[in-house]
């Protein structure tokens, strides 16, 4: 009888924090009203060794729905010993709104060191990131621009990995699902923890508020995360853009070793958030672990059976209802091993974050 109570109660426990999740995503969703001014915008693309990556991120930036004359690109190169900066010079020779700059000397490491140095060089009040080996949507600086003109301090987008062939590609494109809904909700929630620089956005005027960069060196990654909290802790106004035609897409890591090193670079930086950020995911990712775990305690008594089926449900419900809201399509028979492995690897991805250091590129 104690077991069942146990249980009942844990059960309980779960759904409150699950559905007051979900009403997070759901308030963010209905504040996704925009203003039609089109802003004037700098877009930083901060780029080493992509030489591979460039042509598609050109193709995809030609395609932009934006007014020329409101908008510039920067691009700089952080010191790429492949083809980059040859390849980009050539590409922007007939374009007015383009310019290159090379990242001699940096005042911080890593891709903040990079991106410091296009803030400095814009000649806009409104920055707008995204990385290299990205393809925004056609719609995705007039979208920015409306959040921004809105009076948002920080904005970040949805930026979806595309879903690839093998285990690892789809199991990747499933967590960057998941963790995506959890930061809207978080957002909705008022306890905002991480962004996507794939798709981030800020007012400089902001950026500089919170001393730019020179708060968040506690790691060489977090140029998003971290920023993020520095806003957090200044009480800035922090807002969600989702819609598909403002989408920032981008490709799967190619093998198990890529995923797990791009897992370690998130997870050290997530060491440095605030404790209720900590907190809120801590108890989130521990509730459902344990659901998940409780059952190899079905032997000791048939009521572990519920917790684990009562996540799965819930699990699926929200892949289900949610997915493609942030551009993702996974099946039923995806869905199950999917969820259950994500929720493995979250204890392989911190396991694997405590060790080793981790570089930009």
């Amino acid at each position: 009888m104690e077991i069942q109570i146990i249980v009942y109660l844990f059960v309980l426990f779960f759904l409150l924090i699950a559905i007051s999740i979900d009403k997070g995503y759901l308030f963010q969703i209905k504040q996704q009203s925009l203003s039609l001014k089109k802003l004037d915008l700098s877009l930083l693309i901060a780029a080493k060794n992509e030489e591979e990556n460039i042509p598609l991120l050109f193709e995809s930036l030609e395609k932009i729905n934006y007014p020329v004359e409101n908008y510039e690109v920067i691009l700089v190169d952080d010191n790429s010993t492949d083809k980059t900066n040859e390849l980009i010079s050539e590409l922007i020779k007939t374009k007015q709104n383009y310019k290159l700059i090379k990242a001699d000397s940096k005042r911080f490491e890593g891709k903040k060191g990079a991106l410091q140095i296009g803030i400095e060089n814009s000649k806009y009040k409104f920055i707008v990131i995204t990385d290299a080996d990205c393809r925004p949507e056609s719609n995705w600086l007039t979208e920015i621009s409306g959040k921004l003109n809105a009076g948002f301090d920080f904005v970040f987008g949805v930026a979806p990995i595309k879903s690839g062939k093998n285990f690892i590609q789809k199991l990747a494109a499933f967590e960057n699902f998941r963790n995506t809904y959890l930061t809207i909700s978080a957002v909705g929630l008022n306890i905002p923890y991480s962004a996507s620089a794939r798709s981030f956005a800020f007012r400089k005027s902001s950026f500089e508020r919170i001393g730019g960069y020179s708060k968040t060196t506690d790691t060489i990654s977090g140029d998003d995360d971290l920023l993020l909290r520095e806003a957090v802790k200044n009480k800035m106004l922090i807002g969600t853009l989702i819609d598909p035609e403002a989408f920032v897409y981008s490709d799967p890591p190619n093998s198990l070793a890529d995923y797990l090193k791009q897992k370690k670079r998130h997870l050290k930086t997530s060491v440095h958030y605030l404790f209720k950020q900590k907190l809120f995911l801590g108890f989130w990712h521990f509730i459902n672990i344990i659901c998940l775990f409780s059952m190899v305690l079905i032997p000791v008594s048939i009521n572990f059976v519920l917790p684990v089926a009562v996540k799965l449900i819930f699990d699926i419900y929200v892949a289900v209802k949610r997915q493609n809201e942030l551009g993702h399509r996974f099946n039923l028979l995806q869905i199950i091993p999917l969820q259950i492995v994500f929720e493995i690897f979250l204890i392989i991805n911190f396991i694997n974050s405590l060790s080793g250091k981790v570089e930009w590129k």
